[in-house]
């Protein structure tokens, strides 16, 4: 059977269910309709039922959803359920930062390694890891069995390392440099632009104070 083919637009809906799903659960609600999920999400109701039925829908009619069952389908759904190994490739200001960052392991991307070419940062610890060099990254990935790369390298070297990245076997990279990295299609690649993100923002406040 042909796997069904979502939408990209559908599919970055799901984590905002999911967060407000555990906001739900962590004040021990049980169930929320459509509606409800509507009023925290942004989303119409009737878009979040669309949305949900391309895997199967998961509510009932005049009940709504059981927010824990719903929580551990999209959990499923979003891949959460499984332990990702993931390596810091940059270990500058933002690579420090997202190290520090204790919600990547709770949502299942563990954290095992963090690179860097720098001499004088190799070796030093950043939240309990030590900076390999990423003269090492090849055995690296493959030792500590490493699916994700976070990248945080200058823009001009990004290319390169991701490059370097999928040669070691990488099988996703997480982009947080401005370069437009060229890999082939078996390396996922998801850009997260935090200067794209002001530009919107500033936009959005220009069009409400003028």
């Amino acid at each position: 059977m042909q796997k069904k083919k979502i939408s990209i637009t559908v599919i970055r809906r799901l984590p905002k269910y999911y967060r407000k799903l555990e906001d739900l659960e962590r004040i021990k609600i049980s169930r929320v309709s459509s509606q409800e999920l509507s009023d925290l999400t942004g989303f119409t109701a009737s878009q979040i039922r669309q949305d949900l039925n391309n895997f199967g829908g998961f509510g009932l009619q005049g009940y709504g959803y059981n927010v824990k069952e719903l929580k551990s389908n999209l959990g499923e759904i979003l891949g959460l359920n499984s332990v990702h190994n993931t390596c810091i490739v940059g270990a500058g200001n933002l690579g420090s930062a997202i190290a520090n960052f204790k919600g990547f392991e709770d949502a299942g991307f563990k954290i095992v390694a963090i690179l860097d070419s720098d001499k004088d940062i190799i070796g030093k610890k950043i939240s309990g890891i030590k900076v390999e060099s990423s003269d090492n990254m090849e055995k690296l990935i493959k030792d500590k069995d490493i699916e994700i790369a976070v990248l945080t390298v200058s823009k001009k070297n990004a290319q390169d390392v991701a490059e370097e990245l999928e040669e070691a076997g990488i099988k996703s990279i997480w982009n947080l440099t401005t370069a437009d990295l060229d890999v082939s299609e078996n390396v996922i690649v998801e850009d997260v632009s935090l200067k794209d993100s002001l530009f919107t923002l500033s936009y959005f406040m220009r069009e409400k104070h003028n």
